[in-house]
């Protein structure tokens, strides 16, 4: 079934688009694409809450299990307006892709709550997560699915799904992972998205000769990720010279200090107003002459009537799917590298994995010993997408769902799925 290029196409269609790409470049059988293409489970729920204000608002909560021939089923829980079925479909195939891309024992999953979480109380948020995991709760489980932190999801959120998953099935730290570190979590879990990323940038200029120490940064988006990254890429060395959140942007030519600017962000709920920058726009943002521009927002954000404006020679999808596919073509017919969502951002599913294991071995490792492990195993994964691209005269996109498709189809066949 083949899917038309097209800037309107939906987030599914998208990451459709670019899964049929790679099952052509490793020449998949038709009958093994019908078996990745689609979900091997899609459940859509009711989520009903008693508001502070007496009111009963009823939600709607999804949980989609695209593929677990390599593994349980793996994937966060986001909350936002836009968290539809198709969005979190297409979430879900992508997690299949990313965690065969870094060799991690799982299959993929997402999960998402249709809300708008900054406009509710502490207690409406609790409440709407604990019935969501009564509703999806006999789907998952410690080797069946563990869910994760996203989007306007955290660690709170993860112990409230933890105990209300343990009141009917009994304690088990393991069947969510982006615990608070009392309740079981992972040193290095909150920082290990962002981490992953400056990891990938690292391996990257090493590997091009490219420069990271003293190049000039971008991050679009200011929340878990964009702000890791940014940190922790100033202190490697890069000169972060803009990053932005939901309000707006702040831009100095000759770097910000980003730790003040997480202290700013942090007493007024934005990056806005920091002293002494300039203000800025998200898209003025997204085409700013830099070194390295790291979109770690939302979706969609560098489309068809973008793309051709973006002058950074190489972008970093912090983000999941912040490139259309048309604007991917477009960036490549420009000669502008993407390192894609599924090898970029697959630090936090690393760690992850790291604390399940850790829970299932009642044995906590130490922070440093988190960080060396996330490094070993993305600059592997950086290696086997570079050099299957530079082998094959492909982009690294394409590289990297033709390694992960190709892992999930092997697994799939030994299992007997065709």
């Amino acid at each position: 079934m083949a899917v038309k290029l097209s800037d309107r196409m939906s987030p599914h269609e998208s990451v459709t688009y670019f899964f049929e790409q790679a099952a052509d470049h490793i020449a998949l059988d038709d009958e093994m694409r019908e078996v990745l293409r689609g979900s091997y489970r899609e459940i859509q729920v009711q989520v009903p809450v008693r508001m502070d204000d007496g009111q009963l608002f009823v939600f709607n909560g999804y949980r989609v299990q695209h593929n677990g021939a390599r593994g349980p089923y793996k994937g966060g829980v986001r909350y936002h307006p836009d968290a539809d079925i198709d969005e979190v479909r297409a979430l879900a195939a992508l997690m299949t892709w990313k965690t065969a891309v870094t060799d991690l024992p799982f299959g993929g999953a997402k999960g998402g709550v249709q809300c708008e979480p900054f406009m509710m109380s502490e207690a409406e948020l609790q409440r709407l997560t604990r019935r969501y995991t009564q509703m999806i709760g006999h789907v998952l489980g410690v080797n069946r699915d563990i869910p994760a932190p996203d989007m306007n999801t955290n660690a709170q959120t993860m112990a409230w799904m933890m105990d209300a998953f343990g009141q009917r099935f009994g304690y088990q730290p393991a069947c969510v992972t982006g615990k608070p570190i009392e309740l079981g979590g992972s040193l290095g879990r909150e920082a290990a998205t962002g981490r992953g990323v400056v990891f990938v940038m690292q391996e990257y200029a090493k590997d091009k000769r490219y420069p990271f120490e003293g190049a000039r940064v971008a991050v679009q988006g200011f929340g878990n990720v964009g702000s890791w990254a940014a940190r922790i890429a100033a202190q490697a060395g890069a000169k972060v010279v803009a990053v932005s959140d939901v309000r707006g942007g702040i831009a100095d030519a000759g770097g910000l200090d980003i730790e003040k600017v997480w202290v700013h962000r942090d007493v007024t709920g934005s990056v806005v107003g920091f002293p002494g920058a300039d203000e800025i726009t998200n898209e003025a943002l997204l085409e700013l002459d830099v070194d390295w521009l790291v979109p770690a927002a939302l979706g969609g954000v560098i489309h068809e009537r973008n793309a051709s404006k973006i002058r950074a020679p190489v972008v970093v999808e912090a983000a999941n799917h912040p490139i259309t596919p048309v604007a991917d073509a477009t960036l490549a017919d420009s000669g502008i590298v993407v390192i894609p969502d599924i090898l970029a951002n697959a630090g936090g599913v690393t760690v992850s994995y790291f604390e399940w294991t850790q829970n299932i071995q009642q044995f906590r490792w130490d922070e440093e010993q988190v960080n060396t492990q996330l490094h070993k195993i993305m600059a592997k994964a950086y290696r086997d997408v570079s050099a299957m691209a530079a082998t094959e005269s492909a982009g690294m996109r394409e590289a990297a769902f033709a390694i992960g498709v190709s892992r999930v189809a092997r697994a799939a066949r030994l299992r007997g799925y065709v």
